[in-house]
């Protein structure tokens, strides 16, 4: 999956790859911008990882909320379908994870993440739908 970017001759993941993931220590509709890490247990980021040979690349974990009670197993909740109100939420983060990944791209991560990961406030709840 990596392999034709890291092909490219002058390709630095620390500078020129975002991976977003989905992330279940987030609630749904929060973000979080890091320029490096561990792969924290997700296994997306331990293939990217694994791939790289290096933890020093940039991901955006988008918050999808703690697994229910009701799953027994992580992977069947986060491949689950949404629900229409978590859509809903999930489609107002569209344009602020857009300016997250254009500010990246101008800017690079150190001012993405100073401008993005204030804490904001909780998110709207969509009116139900009749």
């Amino acid at each position: 999956m990596l392999g034709p970017l890291l092909a490219l001759p002058d390709v630095d993941p620390s500078r020129d790859l975002l991976v977003l993931v989905d992330e279940v220590a987030l609630d749904l509709g929060r973000f979080r911008l890091r320029g490096a890490g561990s792969a924290g247990g997700h296994n997306g980021l331990k293939s990217v990882e694994g791939a790289l040979q290096r933890q020093d690349y940039a991901r955006l974990r988008i918050g999808v909320g703690p697994r229910p009670m009701d799953y027994d197993d992580l992977a069947d909740y986060v491949l689950d379908r949404f629900t229409a109100e978590e859509r809903q939420q999930l489609e107002a983060l569209l344009e602020p994870l857009c300016e997250v990944v254009e500010c990246w791209l101008d800017e690079g991560i150190e001012r993405t993440m100073n401008r993005y990961n204030r804490v904001p406030p909780p998110p709207p709840h969509p009116e139900p739908s009749s």
